[in-house]
């Protein structure tokens, strides 16, 4: 599937005799969503529809009634950090399966397709084409424990990034404004960074099931405690 990807001839082809062979009705029920802060642009494949709702409550509202329209849909949306997080929630809510893929993916089946253009419908329609000629599976909705661990092992991440920055200037900083300036910084992040993995700490720790994955995970050889909450965060999945 991936080979896909990179040839373009292959992809048509092979989605012309989906059509063909009269699985349009099954394979083309998808419908794609590209998310903005404001915004969430749906594209219904099989019915070749286009519409814009607004990224709150009461256009996710507006969608569902859209989308339940039909029994069978599957939505193809890219994970956009915490963009995306509130259709998710929605959708899981309904009961409205959803794949949830990667923006590298994504990119990599659209430039295979030769799509050059790139507009919030266009993407769309790009999502519901790839859900449905990959035939893309449903995921399990993330809660909101694990979206919590999301983000304070982004904000983790980001820390240390500063961090390693601040030290790099500090080593080229030769004015002693300057200097004093990137330590008070070094200082901060260094408490913003244990206050972070404190409270990922104290998330792991009121969660029972997610305590005994993780002392399953550094059971295991060169896992400690931060690769164990990366792998919970990342693959829920496991068991």
């Amino acid at each position: 599937r991936l080979r896909l990807f990179y040839r373009p001839e292959r992809i048509r082809g092979l989605w012309a005799r989906m059509t063909r062979q009269g699985e349009e009705k099954t394979m083309n029920d998808t419908m794609g969503m590209d998310i903005s802060k404001d915004t969430l642009d749906a594209y219904w494949l099989s019915r070749c529809k286009h519409k814009q709702f607004a990224n709150t409550k009461m256009g996710l509202s507006a969608l569902i009634r859209w989308i339940r329209q039909t029994k069978a849909l599957l939505v193809v949306f890219e994970a956009t950090g915490g963009y995306h997080r509130l259709l998710e929630t929605c959708l899981a809510k309904h009961n409205i399966p959803f794949s949830r893929v990667n923006p590298r993916q994504a990119r990599r089946f659209c430039e295979g397709t030769g799509q050059l253009a790139k507009t919030d419908r266009v993407d769309a329609k790009m999502l519901a084409e790839m859900g449905a000629l990959l035939e893309l599976e449903a995921n399990q909705p993330k809660s909101k424990t694990l979206h919590d661990l999301k983000q304070l092992a982004t904000a983790r991440l980001e820390l240390i990034k500063d961090r390693t920055a601040a030290k790099a200037r500090l080593t080229i900083s030769t004015p002693s404004l300057l200097s004093q300036q990137i330590k008070r910084r070094l200082r901060q992040i260094e408490r913003d960074l244990t206050q972070v993995i404190e409270a990922i700490d104290d998330i792991v720790a009121a969660d029972k099931d997610l305590v005994a994955r993780a002392e399953i995970l550094m059971s295991i050889t060169g896992i400690a405690k931060v690769t164990a909450c990366a792998i919970l965060t990342e693959m829920p999945e496991l068991g």
